[in-house]
């Protein structure tokens, strides 16, 4: 039985969560011991190789936070140009704006009667939109943007719960084990 199936079949609390598995705490060494049929040096492995697991889903978690967090301040910000055309619009009064042309080089530009945008849509693919089009587009994707945050964020806390609970078993094993081996020098006759 490998460490893996040990350790599912022990507890029929195992679940998962987006494909992060679940770790299950072991309430009694001995008996988690005998029935996943693992000695204690296949358990710390088995754990110790959990947490990396961990460790990994969480650095490929926190990437996509952090580029969730940037992306969203960037539809916002094009969601209040896209407003600020529509409101310009109507008026008979043209829009000024600067444009960052290059890094630290701007160009002025004088904006009258915009009735599109063009979207940069990634993969270098930019596509023109009627400002409603472009309103209706944005506010999806910082709808979804948001929604996706809100799940990651849920993500890294069921991970960091399931380290956490990872951790305790690895430990309450480890000292299982020490108090084993104490009992055994305390039981072993010593040589005069």
């Amino acid at each position: 039985m490998t460490a893996a199936a040990a350790c599912s079949s022990y507890t029929s609390e195992v679940t998962e969560r987006r494909g992060i598995p679940a770790a299950s705490f072991v309430q009694d060494v001995q008996s988690y011991l005998s029935q996943s049929g693992l000695d204690v040096n296949s358990a710390l492995a088995f754990l110790q190789e959990r947490l990396q697991q961990y460790r990994v889903v969480e650095m490929k978690l926190l990437a996509q936070q952090r580029d969730l967090q940037a992306k969203i301040p960037d539809i916002e910000k094009c969601l209040d140009i896209v407003a600020t055309l529509q409101a310009k619009k109507d008026s008979s009064e043209a829009l000024v704006a600067d444009f960052e042309v290059s890094e630290g080089i701007y160009s002025r530009a004088k904006i009258e009667d915009a009735e599109s945008v063009c979207l940069w849509l990634g993969a270098n693919v930019m596509l023109q939109y009627s400002c409603e089009e472009a309103t209706a587009l944005l506010q999806t994707n910082w709808e979804n943007a948001k929604a996706s945050l809100e799940v990651l964020v849920a993500d890294l806390q069921f991970l960091r719960d399931q380290v956490t609970i990872t951790q305790v078993t690895t430990a309450r094993v480890y000292n299982w084990d020490v108090h084993q081996r104490r009992l055994r020098q305390a039981t072993t006759p010593k040589e005069s």
